[in-house]
């Protein structure tokens, strides 16, 4: 969907931060007392950036829950008293950073700056709507400062967020509330332990029915046809296989819509090779 980014007037009304440690190595959570001071125009622009430029994927989840009923999900009804005005916004973000700190306690969870923003005017995924983010940030890098001081400079450093890294983020969309809500979200970690705990543990999300999923979820058949399936119906060395995967992510470049037979015809060419993937399809 590229940056979200846009010519659009998307704003940021409310921000908190918060601090959230790990609870299984004895760290503490920081609430803040009240919400940021934001009303800075240069500030927004910086927070925008940094908040929403990761988000460049089309895909999107709905929250569910541990028995699949999300309207018992803690974030989804966060989301909910924010988006209708239920309670206080700050008390919120409160609530939302000690579910998080309930929820580090694996050795491997980072401690680190939670921030939780309500945006109005986000224009994303075809479509503009109010938004709850949720951004934390797990690393913070050295940055020089110089200072003028009448006939010299001074040189000073601190540690602070790059606003070009954010570690993990999420955007909760203020629409489908009666599936869950459509939600998107970026997370920079390798480790797995790590990337499940913010959207399997923290979001307790689940995928959305879509386009884009069922285009994906094909996509992956067709690879485990090639890898698997393929060298064993016929006569084959490494580079068909690749040549094949290779025309399979080209017709996704080249096509806006995905049309099974339409793909089945420009990557797998053959009908002896089209009839063997759709019996493997069907397995």
């Amino acid at each position: 969907m590229g940056t979200i980014l846009s010519e659009t007037t998307e704003t940021i009304n409310h921000l908190s931060a918060h601090q959230v440690g790990n609870k299984n190595n004895g760290e503490d959570i920081f609430a803040s007392r009240a919400t940021i001071d934001i009303s800075d125009e240069r500030l927004q622009e910086l927070l925008l950036k940094y908040f929403l430029s990761p988000f460049t994927s089309q895909e999107f989840y709905h929250f569910t829950f541990t028995n699949m009923d999300f309207k018992l999900n803690p974030l989804y009804i966060y989301a909910t008293s924010i988006f209708e005005g239920i309670s206080d916004f700050h008390l919120n973000t409160i609530n939302i950073a000690k579910h998080l700190y309930e929820m580090s306690n694996h050795p491997s969870i980072k401690s680190g700056d939670l921030f939780v923003a309500h945006f109005s005017n986000l224009f994303i995924g075809g479509e503009t709507a109010d938004a709850i983010g949720i951004f934390k940030s797990e690393n913070r890098q050295p940055f020089l400062k110089i200072d003028q001081k009448k006939s010299q400079f001074l040189l000073e450093y601190e540690d602070g967020i790059n606003i070009d890294k954010l570690d993990k983020g999420c955007l909760i969309l203020n629409v489908e509330k009666e599936a869950g809500y459509k939600v998107c979200i970026v997370d920079k970690a390798n480790k797995s332990t790590e990337a499940q705990f913010w959207k399997d543990s923290f979001l307790m999300l689940k995928t959305r029915n879509d386009d884009f999923h069922q285009t994906k979820d094909f996509l992956n058949i067709a690879k485990t046809y090639v890898t698997n399936q393929f060298s064993e119906d016929f006569e084959t060395n490494k580079t068909d296989q690749i040549e094949i995967l290779n025309r399979s992510m080209e017709y996704f470049k080249n096509h806006d819509n995905f049309e099974k037979e339409e793909f089945e015809q420009e990557v797998f060419q053959h009908p002896q090779i089209i009839e063997s993937f759709r019996k493997y399809e069907e397995v």
